[in-house]
């Protein structure tokens, strides 16, 4: 079990200080904050749980490094349950932490919810959020299973996934609050619920087509993996 107790709280830490930042902090540090925020979020807990877990803290990366042929299924499930589960857990204390204030409410304010359309940020179309989605997702992968691979230079692994995911939120959070992490978009989009409920397929879905088709292209020696 030390596997997807590393798993659970590395995604707690992920949705809890990546969506904190946006709840709590949003309107001091902007989108740049709060891309740092994930992007940090994500190389503290790289060193921290990579050692025992691999630091996936992110179904669609799980299924992505069985589509590459680095992990089993049975052992993905077991992972995805711990991440959504952390995830549930840190939406869920973020609330408690954010209703501290009488100016806070979860039907105004959020829990750093995914989204698109009339109301959301940019009010991008559901297409543009599909795409980017899709593409930034297999991008991210990319990234992740180049920097674990066998001839990768070795302690800095960490880093580039994290700095991917900082990259990828300056780009996307105008879009679509960048999900990438489908374990990310159900933890406050369940205790929202409304249109981020509605909305939240496609926060699971094009992860997992943009991570899948990353690892398809790994297993296939179209570029060099493990």
């Amino acid at each position: 079990m030390k596997k997807q107790i590393a798993e659970f709280i590395g995604t707690f830490t992920l949705v809890l200080l990546g969506c904190g930042a946006a709840v709590i902090a949003g309107d001091l540090i902007g989108f740049a904050g709060i891309s740092l925020a994930f992007g940090l979020a994500l190389i503290g807990m790289a060193y921290g749980i990579g050692p025992v877990s691999g630091c996936h803290i992110n179904p669609a990366v799980s299924l992505g490094a069985v589509a590459a042929g680095r992990m089993e299924m049975g052992e993905a499930v077991s992972y995805i349950i711990a991440q959504v589960a952390g995830a549930i857990v840190a939406a869920l204390v973020l609330m408690a932490i954010a209703s501290g204030t009488e100016a806070y409410s979860v039907a105004e304010n959020g829990l750093g919810q995914n989204g698109w359309g009339a109301g959301y940020n940019g009010e991008y179309s559901m297409m543009a959020a599909l795409v980017f989605e899709i593409v930034a997702t297999f991008l991210f992968m990319v990234v992740i299973l180049g920097s674990t691979g066998a001839s990768a230079p070795a302690g800095f692994a960490g880093l580039a996934i994290g700095l991917a995911l900082v990259v990828i939120h300056l780009v996307g959070i105008n879009v679509t609050g960048v999900s990438v992490n489908p374990a990310r978009s159900i933890g406050p989009a369940l205790f929202v619920g409304g249109t981020a409920l509605s909305q939240l397929w496609l926060f699971i879905v094009a992860p997992i087509i943009g991570a899948v088709a990353a690892g398809l292209l790994f297993r296939s020696g179209s570029l060099d993996g493990e």
